[in-house]
């Protein structure tokens, strides 16, 4: 990412090999996603149809939290709302609205603090709508997230944010901090069978760009 030439050359190559996606940090070296200089590498990903999965990484704050496990624990949630916030209030989505972006873990903390980050765009347009005057929520549902939260009810309110067409299976497989048996969460939901199907498996698809075989035991990847 921080060599937007040869990180566009690595998304062709992954196309051409089959991979119908990548996957990129919440920050690039402690840089933003909203920088200019990442707009090319979007650009590239909307064209090619390659999806984009955020992660976690090089977490704010961590000299600070060296006890507890904290890094993970608070910095992991509050990196993924930091990259949603990034791309939003920088136009990313804006700018590329056939681009799939999906974040791990529920979004992090950025589903619990949408009003929040929404009264500050109202409150504060000369420090928030500097590159975006768009409201913050008019976002949810364009993009995507994982399922792992690891509480059924927080999912369910997060499904209710974004919309059952946004939210799909996440495992963090083979990290301590995954579900050991993927997907366990969304049984526990009191949800129906169409949208478990798609917190499964319909709404991956459709983040690849994968057409649903006529039999699922057809597909192959």
């Amino acid at each position: 990412m921080h060599a937007p030439d040869l990180a566009i050359k690595e998304i062709e190559r992954c196309k051409k090999i089959g991979l119908k996606g990548i996957e990129i940090g919440s920050n690039i070296n402690d840089v933003n996603l909203n920088e200019p200089q990442f707009f090319p590498i979007y650009e590239a990903a909307e064209k090619l149809g390659m999806a984009v999965f955020v992660h976690p990484w090089n977490m704010m704050g961590t000299k600070q939290m060296d006890k507890y496990w904290l890094p993970w624990l608070v910095g992991m949630p509050a990196e993924t709302s930091r990259a949603i916030c990034s791309m939003i209030f920088g136009g990313v989505f804006e700018r590329y609205k056939n681009l799939k972006v999906a974040f791990a873990h529920g979004g992090g903390s950025f589903p619990s603090t949408i009003g929040r980050v929404e009264q500050g765009f109202k409150v504060r347009p000369d420090l928030t709508a500097l590159d975006n005057d768009i409201n913050p929520r008019d976002y949810l549902g364009k993009f995507y997230v994982d399922s792992l939260i690891h509480d059924a009810s927080f999912l369910k309110f997060v499904i209710d944010l974004l919309g059952e067409d946004k939210v799909m299976i996440g495992s963090d497989y083979p990290f301590p901090l995954g579900e050991d048996v993927p997907g366990e969460i969304i049984t526990e939901l009191k949800v129906s069978k169409a949208i478990k199907d798609k917190l499964n498996y319909k709404n991956a698809l459709e983040w690849l760009g994968i057409k649903e075989p006529a039999k699922l035991s057809d597909f192959r990847g």
